[in-house]
């Protein structure tokens, strides 16, 4: 895929594009800023996360597969965030999972909502999808917020559905039908 073509201004100043193994250290600094921040959220992470050689070779693995799209927000070439779409799938269910945040300095900004925004619009026109799946702590009002802001719906509850922070949590899942068109079928 040409990450070109995956590429979007979110505002004056940041841009969502496609993640690149030299951003490893600018996304290392951000995660560890952030560390405070994303820790109710996120998995328990070994020190090795924040090590720069480790993820630029995990960017470089990511841009291999065929089955996610790893963008990254960044502003003045520094990374202030991510949004990842995982699992995808083509065929008849045309799907795929998407993760994201935002640094902690740039909460409030509307930049997650811009973000789920772009990423929906490039899975649609571009990657042909029919859905999007995202799931949340169902305590993480904030990042439901943008879900539903960005258009998606609850679709269900799944006790213990992820180990985050350290114990099995209950998420809360969300999907957004981006188009009715066949499978694969491009828009008009």
């Amino acid at each position: 895929m040409d990450s070109a073509a995956l590429t979007v201004p979110l505002t004056d100043t940041v841009v969502l594009r496609v993640v690149r193994p030299d951003d490893a250290a600018s996304f290392v600094e951000a995660q560890d800023r952030c560390r405070e921040q994303l820790g109710p959220w996120e998995p328990a992470r070994a020190e090795s996360w924040y090590d720069a050689g480790f993820h630029a070779e995990r960017f470089a693995a990511l841009l291999e597969k065929d089955n996610v799209v790893p963008w990254v927000l960044v502003e003045d070439d520094q990374v202030i965030g991510t949004a990842t779409l995982s699992n995808i799938v083509h065929g008849a269910w045309r799907n795929g999972d998407i993760g994201y945040w935002v640094d902690v300095a740039q909460a409030g900004k509307g930049l997650a909502t811009a973000a789920l925004n772009a990423v929906c619009a490039l899975a649609d026109e571009v990657l042909l999808l029919h859905r999007i799946a995202a799931s949340t702590n169902h305590d993480n009002y904030r990042s439901q917020r943008v879900l539903e802001k960005c258009g998606f719906t609850q679709y269900g509850f799944a006790p213990n559905y992820l180990h985050i922070n350290g114990a099995w949590r209950d998420s809360n899942l969300y999907q957004r039908i981006l188009n009715e068109r066949a499978p694969g079928e491009a828009p008009n």
